[in-house]
């Protein structure tokens, strides 16, 4: 399955102030991450944005606030186990966009439960590897294979990007091609 613009959209999970210093590479999630919201904005994909403790733990890195995304506080690991956070998931795949690009931290915790719990309930669900980490790159490894191994697609942000495009030639494939470094 590829991805499709009209029938996705992008999950940020818990790219926090007190969490992100902990992780390997967080400047690259940052970058990547960054890249996803630009395209989402692009290409009016809705984004959520979910905020693990953010009394404890801060809010969203100020390079991922976007006057267009939901900010949803959680408890749970999983998204999917946050009732609030889950019936705006469900209202987006009701709502014509069963298809979710998710990219985040940790990739080993709150990531890879909410990937799993969604891809179980019907949804498809892109996991962004370049924008995702843990504290250690095996435990994103880990991540990553279990994922897979449960029906969640593991992609990279430059297969996002150019599989919602489409086609080049148009000032979208311009504006978010020139991102791809």
């Amino acid at each position: 399955m590829l991805i499709n613009s009209s029938k996705s959209s992008l999950l940020i999970i818990d790219v926090q102030d007190k969490l992100l210093s902990a992780m390997n590479e967080p400047d690259r999630v940052v970058a990547k991450c960054k890249i996803l919201l630009r395209a989402a904005e692009e290409l009016s994909l809705p984004v959520t944005v979910s905020e693990q403790y953010p009394k404890g733990l801060g809010r969203t890195v100020a390079e991922l606030q976007s006057n267009g995304a939901v900010v949803l506080e959680k408890n749970a690991f999983s998204c999917w186990r946050d009732e609030t956070i889950k019936k705006h998931m469900i209202a987006k795949h009701d709502g014509g966009r069963p298809l979710a690009i998710v990219c985040g931290i940790e990739a080993h915790v709150c990531a890879m439960q909410t990937c799993i719990d969604m891809a179980a309930m019907g949804f498809g669900v892109f996991a962004v590897a370049d924008a995702m980490s843990s504290r250690k790159l095996e435990s994103a490894a880990l991540a990553f294979d279990r994922m897979r191994q449960n029906g969640v697609q593991v992609v990279n942000t430059e297969m996002v990007v150019f599989e919602l495009l489409e086609k080049a030639g148009t000032g979208q494939f311009k504006a978010l091609s020139a991102l791809i470094k």
